[in-house]
C-alpha cells in the first residue's frame, strides 16, 4: 500500500481512499442511545505543536480497558434503583483526518466509536453492562500555534478548541479549549494541554429536557519522552479528568447520592515511527513541532512516515478503571 503513496497521484488516491472509508463508516453506523452527565473522558492523545503546511495525516486512536469499577447502586423502592452516571467504555476507537494549513494553524476531523456502559438499565443485574461498540460522535479541532519549539531546545505554546457532537439527541454537545505547552531539551521532551470542557445544548435539537446538566469539566494530557533514536520514543503519559467545576451545571440526583466522579490514569507507552523515504522518524523533529528552520525543512514530502505506539495506563484512583491499553497508529502523507 505505501508503494503506491510516493507520487503525487498515488497520495491524492490515498487521500481519496480515506475519505471515502470515513464517509462509510458514517453510513453504515448505528447511533447509540444512551445519556451520561459523567465526566467528559476523551482520547488519550497529546496535542502538540507540529504543523507542516500541506501534510496530511490519518490517525487511528484506540483504548481497551479492564477492572471498571462496580456501579455504585441506591435502592429508591418501588422497585426503582438510582444509578452512578461515571464514565466507563470498555472500548474506544477514533478515525481522524488531519491537516495542516499553515505554520500556525491544524485542522482535524474525526469520528469516534465507543462500547459504553449503559446509562440506565432496565433490571438491577445489567447495572454493570455494556452496550454495543456504536458510533458516539464526530469531532472538529483546531489548534493555533503561538510559538513553535526551537530545534536548538526551548519551549513552545499554543490553544486547543474542539467541538464534539454526539449523535444521540439525549446527550450534550461539548466545547473543549485550553493552553498547549511543549518543550524540547536533547533527547527529553515534555508535552501539557490543559482542557476547559463546558457541555451545552442538546445533542440532537429539541430533544431533552430543559433541565439537562450544562457543566463544566477540567481535562488534563501530559508526557515526558526520551527520543531514543530517529525510530524509538519512550514516554509516560498521563490523562484526566475533574468531573464539574465548582457547582456548575444542573446536578441530577445522582451526583447528590454519589458525588462526583474525577478520572485519573498514567503509565508508560513507546513509539516507533518508520518512512518509506529518508529522513523520517523522531529525530528530525517530527513531533516535536520545530521551528521553520529546522533541517527537515528541505525533506522530501513524497514519503509516508509511520507511527505506531502502545503502552499501559493504571488507574490511579477508584472512579478508574485499573489497566487502560492504548494504541496509536498515525500515517503522515
Amino acid at each position: 500500500m505505501f508503494a503506491s503513496v510516493n507520487s503525487a497521484h498515488g497520495r491524492a488516491k490515498l487521500r481519496l481512499l480515506l475519505g471515502c472509508v470515513c464517509a462509510g463508516l458514517l453510513a453504515v453506523a448505528q447511533f447509540p442511545t444512551s445519556a451520561t452527565a459523567g465526566p467528559a473522558i476523551g482520547q488519550f492523545e497529546l496535542k502538540d505543536l507540529e504543523a507542516e503546511p500541506g501534510s496530511v495525516e490519518f490517525q487511528s486512536q484506540n483504548a481497551h480497558s479492564w477492572g471498571q469499577p462496580r456501579r455504585k447502586v441506591q435502592n429508591e423502592g418501588g422497585g426503582e434503583f438510582l444509578y452512578d452516571d461515571n464514565s466507563i467504555a470498555r472500548q474506544r476507537h477514533a478515525l481522524e483526518l488531519e491537516w495542516s494549513l499553515a505554520t500556525f494553524l491544524r485542522l482535524r476531523v474525526g469520528i469516534e466509536y465507543e462500547k459504553e456502559r449503559l446509562d440506565d438499565p432496565e433490571q438491577l443485574s445489567f447495572a454493570n453492562a455494556f452496550a454495543d461498540l456504536q458510533l458516539d460522535e464526530v469531532a472538529v479541532e483546531v489548534v493555533t500555534i503561538l510559538k513553535r519549539v526551537p530545534e536548538s531546545g526551548g519551549i513552545g505554546f499554543g490553544t486547543l478548541t474542539e467541538f464534539e457532537h454526539p449523535l444521540s439527541g439525549g446527550e450534550l454537545n461539548t466545547i473543549n479549549f485550553g493552553p498547549i505547552v511543549q518543550a524540547k531539551q536533547g533527547p527529553w521532551g515534555a508535552i501539557g494541554n490543559l482542557i476547559f470542557i463546558h457541555h451545552f445544548g442538546n445533542g440532537e435539537r429539541g430533544l431533552g429536557p430543559p433541565e439537562r446538566d450544562r457543566k463544566w469539566d477540567l481535562g488534563y494530557a501530559t508526557q515526558l519522552s526520551y527520543t531514543l533514536n530517529e525510530n524509538w520514543m519512550f514516554a509516560l503519559e498521563g490523562y484526566g479528568t475533574f468531573d464539574r467545576l465548582g457547582n456548575s451545571g444542573t446536578p441530577g440526583d445522582e451526583r447528590a447520592a454519589f458525588g462526583d466522579h474525577d478520572q485519573h490514569r498514567a503509565g508508560p507507552l513507546v513509539y516507533y515511527a518508520f518512512s518509506l523515504g529518508e529522513g523520517a522518524g523522531f529525530a528530525n523533529g517530527a513531533s516535536v513541532g520545530l521551528d521553520d528552520d529546522e533541517s527537515s525543512a528541505g525533506d522530501d514530502k513524497d514519503e509516508v512516515e509511520v507511527s505506531i505506539g502502545v503502552g499501559m495506563l493504571f488507574g490511579l484512583n477508584e472512579n478508574t478503571p485499573d489497566q487502560t491499553l492504548k494504541w496509536s497508529v498515525e500515517v503522515e502523507f
